[in-house]
């Protein structure tokens, strides 16, 4: 999975990528209906991304993210 939130003053979104060990590729992209900073939207493209993989019935899950800040929690805590 590859996830990355934005946020601007136009507001904020999450781009999430699924790809399956036979190359099935699903791709989802969000808009949030609140403000939202780059770290929080960070996080809100990964727990999406998290949602998404659980309702396709996901076993096994290696999580991408540009986020140094995000990437680190998840390790600390998961």
């Amino acid at each position: 999975m590859h996830v990355d939130g934005s946020s601007n003053n136009q507001g904020s979104g999450a781009g999430i990528i699924l790809e399956g060990p036979t190359r099935l590729t699903l791709e989802q992209s969000l808009r949030f209906a609140f403000k939202a900073s780059n770290n929080q939207a960070e996080y809100e493209a990964l727990l999406a991304g998290l949602r998404l993989a659980q309702e396709i019935g996901v076993r096994r899950l290696t999580c991408w993210t540009d986020s140094k800040v995000v990437a680190e929690q998840v390790n600390d805590n998961f």
